[in-house]
């Protein structure tokens, strides 16, 4: 009796392929996971005692539905400084995480049926998100043999009367993948002419390596068709906290302040002041945590070349993505076995879209020790299969 009171969109919406995973790992004892996609480090105390003396402090009520004026303007500031793009503060939301930001941004402008291409493998929440928002999905492959990287041509080909928007997620989750400006600037020809906005989430913008992260709404033109999302998870180790933010055009602005102010209300005022010390003290810590992961990327992208795999070398985020078809073991099949068989846990690549078919997902943001026995597992699995 309890589903007929259900709506057809939660009926239809898939459960999250990492979530099974998270699930299996919780019921089996001595597992090493690659799965989360989640900063080992402990978010730097200097952040953590901001929002301790704004709670001693008596800051505990309702900040403005929009965020503390004094985080959006560190916001603003921060993307000028470094990406060259000016932004009032009444063009930017401070969001319960990027997912939130994202919601509301395809809430406040998707119509039902509106189509809206993601490159796949990309991360779980992207098609669910859309669908929810009365969307279409859309999804474009991406390859290793390109780097992982959407092409102008790709989009093109998917473009129909209701396209209405693009979602790029670079740096990528799962594949580790960022964008060429040149092919930024081939995609944004195409947003012009066939009048399209995106939604570019950059939020593991600050997590590259031997590379620049190209911030899409700083490609001419651009800015007024894009709604940039960024957050403080990733890069200050601040998952828990909840924290995001929207820049975006004043109209499509406005529009998802109204659906956040009937929905959320506000971010938490100690997240947000948590934040502000983040942005403005704390990118020491945050290049510091750069650093670090970079060296877990080369030492598990060599580890698992050594176990045999082809694996695309990762510019940011912290993932690898290796391909596993050598195999002969569907990307359930293998995640399953190496769980049961070794307990070591990483994502299929399904769980990213049906491209990602004969691949893997290992987040290398946990230490070094973990990875190093990890590796030694999975190359033992793999002689298994010989």
């Amino acid at each position: 009796m309890d589903e007929e009171f259900l709506s057809e969109r939660a009926k239809n919406l898939k459960p999250s392929g990492i979530r099974k995973f998270f699930d299996l790992v919780a019921n089996t004892k001595g597992v090493i996971s690659l799965g989360i996609g989640e900063p080992d480090y402990v978010t730097p105390w200097k952040i953590c005692a901001s929002a301790v003396k704004s709670i001693q402090q008596g800051m505990t009520m309702y900040t403005s539905n929009a965020g503390l004026p004094e985080l959006r303007h560190a916001i603003c500031n921060d993307i000028k400084s470094r990406f060259g793009l000016d932004y009032e503060i009444s063009n930017c939301l401070v969001s319960v995480g990027v997912s939130e930001a994202l919601d509301l941004a395809a809430r406040a402008t998707l119509n039902p049926g509106d189509e809206v291409i993601i490159p796949e493998p990309s991360y779980v929440a992207y098609p669910a998100v859309v669908e929810l928002a009365g969307g279409k999905v859309v999804p474009v492959p991406t390859y290793e043999s390109n780097n992982f990287e959407i092409t102008a041509s790709d989009i093109e080909k998917k473009i129909t009367p209701k396209t209405k928007a693009i979602l790029l997620g670079y740096p990528c989750n799962p594949t580790g993948a960022i964008m060429t400006r040149e092919r930024m600037m081939e995609i944004a020809d195409v947003v012009k002419r066939h009048n399209l906005i995106v939604y570019a989430d950059e939020i593991y913008e600050r997590l590259t390596y031997g590379a620049t992260h190209v911030c899409f709404a700083s490609i001419p033109g651009m800015q007024e068709r894009t709604v940039l999302l960024g957050g403080f998870s990733k890069a200050y180790a601040m998952t828990g906290w909840r924290v995001g933010y929207a820049l975006a055009p004043d109209k499509i602005l406005a529009a998802m302040l109204k659906i956040h102010q009937h929905t959320i209300m506000c971010a938490s005022t100690a997240s947000q002041m948590a934040a502000i010390t983040a942005i403005k003290e704390c990118g020491p810590d945050s290049d510091r945590m750069v650093e670090d992961y970079n060296k877990r990327r080369l030492f598990i992208v060599g580890g698992l070349r050594r176990c045999g795999f082809s694996c695309f070398e990762p510019k940011g985020a912290f993932y690898a993505f290796p391909n596993i078809t050598s195999t002969g073991l569907t990307s359930e099949q293998f995640a399953e076995q190496l769980l049961e068989q070794q307990k070591v846990a990483v994502i299929p690549g399904t769980a990213f879209g049906e491209s990602g078919e004969g691949y893997v997902r290992c987040c290398y943001a946990t230490g070094m020790d973990d990875i190093h026995e990890a590796l030694n597992r999975i190359k033992k699995f793999v002689d298994s299969l010989k």
